[in-house]
């Protein structure tokens, strides 16, 4: 009698020791979606909010590509690795990265314009969704312009179906103009500098090349010989200072 009692005092003290560790856990927030009516009209704009920054986060690969400096910025880093000939020794991530960098540096002024313009008022709730992206347009518009080719916007006006006369300002160049004409304007600069970049090493090549004919060594391949040199110019002459600053200062 006497372990039976026991028995069922440790099953008490054990149960009530589980059901004290259970009501004391912590309680963790609950995520649920939900599709029905609602009568609150700011339910609904909060949850087109959400959508809409959600799409705006996908396709900031894209914005980022289309509207900054990172198209030049990258072409002319690859034309770099190819003139060099160092496709495997110079990983993919890195040039990419490096370009990010770059292209925050040279946005940076930009940026800081569009955040004291648009986002920080319309965080504040200063102004409405409509007036930030108008807002927040402008410097980026201003930005493309400088680097955009007049015969450029021209092109892609035309094909727009806009005559001469319907643009008079920079104000009046629509976006599905301006975007892609700044796109094909990058890609012009970029290959230009890529041409450049190329000459030299180019140089170094043929005279090894001729060279190895010369001392009759037709089997040595003539761009595994021309590496040690071009990467010994390249380092001579400070080849990233030069070409970074290139890069930056065509920006200005």
């Amino acid at each position: 009698m006497k372990n039976k009692l026991n028995i069922i005092i440790c099953t008490l003290v054990f149960m009530g020791f589980i059901s004290g560790i259970a009501f004391g856990e912590p309680k963790y927030p609950n995520i649920s979606l939900e599709i029905g009516g609602t009568d609150d009209p700011r339910a609904f704009s909060s949850s087109i909010e959400i959508i809409i920054i959600f799409t705006v986060l996908s396709l900031l690969p894209t914005i980022i590509i289309m509207m900054t400096s990172f198209t030049r910025v990258i072409i002319i880093l690859s034309f770099l690795k190819s003139a060099i000939g160092v496709q495997q020794n110079l990983p993919g991530q890195v040039i990419l990265g490096l370009s990010l960098f770059i292209t925050f540096f040279i946005m940076a002024p930009t940026g800081e314009k569009v955040y004291e313009q648009a986002l920080k008022p319309y965080v504040d709730g200063q102004i409405t969704q409509q007036a930030a992206f108008t807002q927040g347009m402008v410097p980026l518009r201003d930005f493309m312009l400088k680097q955009t080719r007049e015969k450029d916007i021209v092109l892609f006006s035309e094909m727009a179906g806009m005559k001469a006369g319907d643009i008079k300002k920079v104000e009046d160049i629509p976006n599905r103009v301006l975007l892609p004409a700044f796109m094909i304007s990058e890609l012009k600069s970029g290959f230009q500098m890529g041409f450049i970049l190329f000459i030299p090493f180019l140089i170094v090549d043929m005279v090894v090349a001729s060279t190895l004919m010369s001392m009759g060594m037709m089997m040595l391949p003539p761009v595994m010989i021309s590496l040690p040199f071009k990467l010994l110019l390249f380092i001579l002459a400070d080849g990233w200072n030069l070409v970074i600053k290139s890069i930056v200062m065509g920006f200005k």
